[in-house]
């Protein structure tokens, strides 16, 4: 009974961890998707290009990535769509160097 509370202490954080990776690693996937959105309502192709293999050679292979990715892709686009006006293409290129960057922090330990 005495190696159950912290076993099931270990496994608890283990999860903990594992919550707050997964987090950042959405958060870097909506980064970098909410700025393919820009580069696609912008028509920046290379950008776009860019994005989309960043994404697919860094993120795990998952479904909630994915989705997270094309639905910040789209709210992005659908945004960007209203008027606003688009970055030149230095500070999108910028910009989407130092999403990647963090995206590739996010998952760092899972490759």
């Amino acid at each position: 009974m005495k190696i159950v509370a912290p076993l099931l202490a270990l496994i608890l954080a283990t999860f903990a961890n594992t919550g707050s990776a997964a987090d950042a690693g959405t958060e870097a996937v909506e980064a970098l998707g909410r700025l393919n959105g820009v580069a696609l309502a912008c028509q920046q192709p290379a950008l776009v290009a860019r994005a989309r293999n960043a994404v697919i050679t860094t993120a795990p292979k998952t479904r909630g990535y994915g989705e997270a990715f094309e639905t910040a892709t789209n709210a992005s686009y659908l945004e960007q769509g209203k008027g606003s006006a688009c970055p030149d293409a230095a500070t999108l290129a910028s910009n989407m160097a130092a999403a990647e960057q963090r995206l590739k922090s996010a998952f760092a330990g899972s490759q």
